[in-house]
């Protein structure tokens, strides 16, 4: 007979994993400085552009020497202006084990055709980046979102290396110690982490990487929204608020109000600090239940912002429908919604717990999980 319904439910029961929960206490109304029915040209909305980048790099500590643009189309748009820019100069490793990664696989090996040395681990495990060879130009994601994988640190890349490092981040800055000097290229989207509103994407070069677009006209011709460079010169505007196209103002606002949020609670180690501690709750629920464990094979490479959780419980005859009811059934009683595993991912649970979500609010859907575990289990019998 399964147990009554958990007294305590949620005060937020958002646990997407993008567009991700609003920052703590959010109301429509923090947004009335967006200077809408401007042009992002005149100078409030430059100013307000610039803003956005600043704090960008004062909260994830991007060095001075790195250009930061607001491009469009999302962290995918960002990834794809990179890609389109640079590969092509050098030999290529790819490196995925998500399906997002799958997806730049899928671009450079069928889109821009170049014979890349693919690196592919199964969900649940990480690609050994001891075999990557970083003489070659190397993409990968840091944290994959779909598996709930992460690389635990920028250890395995060479200082030395030839290549470029272009990093899709998307889920990762923000709540994980990105290892700059690492990375070339780092792409990620406002709508994780800091709960943004979706369409926009950050991308982050470094030195080399400015060089290698001054110094490197690809093959194949390249869209407007791709072009970085003019007369062999990087476009120094994009850099500086001056967008590839129009920005929605309302969306810079709202990215504005959660990096100064992120400010006021003291940067970057609260930001991962609030993740750890969502993400410590869900781990050690796991840990002292047979019935529900992480999708990550080891502890050193499970994710602190994309939780993936799979049941193991014998009694389960249809691992996908399972999850999937499981999952209906949270969203019914209002405690948890979308948090269903990513569609090409194995079955199960996705849990979102990236730095705008409460912990309190994690520990109060957890037991609610544990009631449409059995439920579930029961029905089925």
């Amino acid at each position: 007979m399964v147990k009554e319904t958990p007294a305590t439910r949620p005060a937020n029961a958002r646990f997407s994993s993008g567009p991700c929960a609003k920052i703590p206490a959010f109301e429509l109304n923090m947004l009335a400085d967006a200077p809408m029915g401007r042009s992002h040209r005149a100078a409030v909305g430059k100013a307000k552009l610039k803003e956005a980048i600043d704090l960008t790099r004062e909260i994830l500590g991007v060095p001075a020497d790195y250009r930061i643009g607001i491009v469009p189309a999302s962290d995918t748009g960002a990834v794809e202006m990179a890609m389109w820019s640079m590969l092509g100069a050098r030999g290529v490793d790819m490196v995925a084990w998500e399906s997002f990664g799958e997806g730049w696989v899928t671009d450079v090996v069928k889109q821009l055709k170049l014979d890349a040395n693919i690196h592919k681990a199964a969900y649940g495990e990480i690609v050994d980046f001891s075999k990557v060879n970083f003489d070659n130009d190397v993409v990968f994601t840091w944290n994959g979102t779909t598996s709930g994988v992460r690389l635990p640190s920028g250890d395995a890349i060479p200082a030395d290396r030839a290549g470029l490092t272009i990093c899709d981040a998307t889920s990762a800055a923000f709540a994980m110690d990105l290892a700059w000097d690492k990375l070339d290229v780092v792409t990620f989207s406002w709508q994780k982490v800091m709960g943004g509103e979706g369409a926009h994407g950050i991308l982050i070069l470094s030195p080399r990487a400015v060089e290698r677009l001054e110094t490197y006209v690809p093959a194949w011709p390249l869209p407007k929204i791709f072009r970085m460079t003019k007369g062999g010169k990087l476009i120094e505007g994009i850099f500086v608020g001056e967008t590839i196209n129009t920005p929605s103002m309302l969306a810079v606002e709202d990215y504005l109000v959660a990096l100064k949020w992120a400010q006021n609670l003291g940067g970057l180690n609260a930001l991962i600090a609030r993740s750890t501690a969502n993400a410590q709750a869900i781990w050690d629920f796991c840990a002292t239940r047979d019935w529900i464990a992480n999708l990550a094979v080891s502890d050193d490479i499970r994710s602190n912002t994309s939780v993936c959780l799979k049941f193991t419980d014998d009694r389960i005859q249809d691992g996908a429908a399972f999850a999937k009811a499981v999952a209906k059934r949270l969203e019914k009683e209002g405690v948890a919604l979308d948090v269903g595993a990513y569609r090409d991912a194995p079955a199960g649970l996705r849990i979102w717990c990236g730095a705008t979500v409460e912990t309190s609010d994690i520990e109060a859907m957890l037991p609610w999980l544990e009631w449409a575990f059995e439920a579930e289990i029961e029905a089925q019998e």
